[in-house]
C-alpha cells in the first residue's frame, strides 16, 4: 500500500505532539511491508537537513509560508495535489486544519484516513476567523473522511454528539518504552542535580499553562527544588515573550526544545512532572513521564482524565491554589517510582491498528453513519 501523510510539521525531531506521533508510528507501518512518504513543511525544515528517508520512511519537502494563519492551508492544499501526482492509494491526515482539504482528496479520487488529535479551535492562540476556519475542517473531515482515527474517548464522543459520525476508531496515541540514562551531563550544565527538579515540557502557548504553573511554583516555601520548562514557540507571540519574562523573574530554567539524550537526562532525573494544561488531546508527554515511572500532577481536563490516574494526581484547572497544594503535597513527599499500566500505549499494537484501519478505508466505501 502506497500511503502519504499530511498534516505534520516534519520528522525527525519537530516540536509537536502530532510530530512525536508521526516520528514513532510510520517506521512501525513501514515494517509491515507499506510504502509511506511524510509531507513536511519546507520553512520547518533545518539548515543542513537534506533527509530524503527517515527509517525507511520517503520524505517530501514541499513549500509554504511561514505564518500562522495560512502556512497549513497553504501546505495542505500543495501536499494533497501532490499525492494525486504519485498516485497514492491512501492519504492519512492529521488534525483538523488540514481535515479542510478531505473533500478535496476524495473528489480527486483518493482514500482518505483523518486522525483527529483534539478540537485545536479550543486554543487559545486562534482568533474568532481562525476558530471558525477550524470547526469547519473538523466537520469536513467528519463528514468525508473514509475512516477516522480518534485518540482518545473524549474525541469519540464529540464527533458522535457534533456530527453523528458513530463509526470511528479508537486509537490511542502511544510511547516507547523508557531507556534510562546514567549520565548527568547534560542536566548538570543547566545547574541541576538529580530529583532536585520539576519538570515539564511543550509548546510555549496559552493553553499549556505554563504562567500559572510558574506562578504557583514561585508561592511554594521552598528553596531545594528548581522548575524546568523545556520547549519553545513555534511562532514569536506576546505570550511567549510574556513567559520567557516571567521564567526570568521567578528564576525558572527554560532549555528550549529537547530531544534525544538531552530529553531522556531531564526525564529520567526529575522528581516531578506536571502538565498544566488547560487543552490537550491525548498528551504524548504524559505518557513519556509516566514510562519513565515519574510521579505526574496533571490538570483535570478530560483529555488527562482519559489517562486512569490516582485522584490525587489531579488539580484544578487553571487554579494556582490548587497547583501549588498539589505541588506541596507531592514534594513533601519521599520520592518513589510508580508502576503504571502502559500496555494500551504500545506502539507496535497502534501501528497494526492503524493498518488495519487503512485496509478498511481501501476496501470499500465510507460505510454509513
Amino acid at each position: 500500500m502506497k500511503i502519504i501523510v499530511i498534516g505534520t510539521r516534519g520528522i525527525p525531531n519537530f516540536q509537536g505532539g502530532v510530530e512525536t506521533h508521526c516520528e514513532e508510528l510510520y517506521p512501525r507501518i513501514v515494517k509491515l511491508d507499506h510504502q509511506v512518504c511524510l509531507v513536511r513543511r519546507k520553512c520547518y525544515v533545518p539548515e543542513g537537513d537534506n533527509l530524503t528517508h527517515y527509517k525507511g520512511v520517503q520524505l517530501k519537502d514541499i513549500v509554504t509560508i511561514r505564518s500562522l494563519t495560512t502556512e497549513t492551508v497553504l501546505h495542505t492544499f500543495l501536499a494533497v495535489l501532490w499525492a494525486r501526482f504519485k498516485g497514492a492509494d491512501l492519504i492519512h491526515i492529521h488534525a483538523v486544519g488540514p481535515a479542510l482539504f478531505i473533500p478535496l482528496a476524495r473528489c480527486l479520487g483518493m482514500k482518505v484516513v483523518f486522525t483527529h488529535h483534539g478540537p485545536d479551535y479550543n486554543r487559545a492562540k486562534w482568533g474568532p476567523f481562525a476558530k471558525a476556519i477550524l470547526r469547519l475542517g473538523e466537520r469536513l473531515g467528519a463528514t468525508f473522511a473514509n475512516e477516522i482515527i480518534v485518540i482518545s474517548d473524549v474525541i469519540k464522543d464529540l464527533l458522535r454528539d457534533k456530527y453523528g459520525r458513530t463509526n470511528t476508531n479508537l486509537i490511542f496515541n502511544g510511547v516507547s518504552p523508557a531507556i534510562y540514562s546514567t549520565r548527568t551531563d547534560y542536566i548538570e550544565k543547566l545547574g541541576l542535580k538529580p530529583r532536585k527538579y520539576v519538570f515539564t515540557l511543550g509548546r510555549f502557548v496559552e493553553e499549556k499553562g505554563f504562567d500559572y504553573l510558574m506562578e504557583a511554583f514561585s508561592q511554594l516555601n521552598q528553596s531545594e527544588y528548581s522548575l524546568v520548562v523545556a520547549g519553545d514557540a513555534n511562532h514569536e507571540k506576546p505570550y511567549s515573550k510574556h513567559l520567557k519574562k516571567l521564567a526570568r523573574l521567578h528564576n525558572v530554567i527554560l532549555p528550549g526544545f529537547v530531544k534525544g539524550e538531552e530529553l531522556v537526562q531531564l526525564f529520567t532525573h526529575a522528581r516531578l512532572f506536571v502538565l498544566p494544561s488547560f487543552h490537550e488531546g491525548l498528551p504524548i508527554s504524559l505518557l513519556e513521564a509516566m514510562s519513565f515511572k515519574l510521579p505526574v500532577l496533571v490538570s483535570d481536563i478530560p483529555a488527562n482524565k482519559q489517562v486512569a490516574l490516582p485522584d490525587n494526581t489531579y488539580f484544578v484547572t487553571g487554579d494556582i491554589s490548587s497547583l501549588k497544594n498539589g505541588l506541596e503535597n507531592i514534594l513533601n513527599k519521599e520520592f518513589s517510582h510508580i508502576d503504571y499500566d502502559m500496555n494500551p500505549y504500545n506502539w507496535n499494537t497502534i501501528a497494526l491498528q492503524t493498518e488495519t484501519v487503512y485496509k478498511k478505508a481501501i476496501s470499500k466505501q465510507r460505510k454509513s453513519r
